[in-house]
């Protein structure tokens, strides 16, 4: 029951994301959730330390899924970046 709920948690952190970052277009429900996994995994490694490791491994939180958030969006910024200067 975990992986279900990782794949689903990733899917909404990764949509969510993707329309802040305006990327919504261009990306499709296993983009979405690969994402949002990634960034949960970027956000645990940047933000968990300030925060104190017990804070984001509760399980699902508030607190977990904004740090997912922040890793999606750490992550949507720097391929976009990628992207930008390989269009130059």
């Amino acid at each position: 029951m975990g992986i279900i709920i990782w794949l689903i948690m990733g899917g909404v952190v990764g949509w969510i994301a993707s329309i802040i970052m305006g990327t919504n277009g261009q990306q499709g429900i296993i983009l979405n959730i690969v994402v949002g996994i990634v960034g949960a995994l970027i956000g645990g490694w940047l933000i968990g330390p300030l925060l104190g490791a017990g804070s984001i491994n509760d399980g699902l939180s508030i607190m977990s899924f904004v740090v997912s958030l922040i890793g999606a969006i750490i992550l949507l910024a720097i391929v976009g970046l990628f992207q930008r200067r390989s269009a130059h």
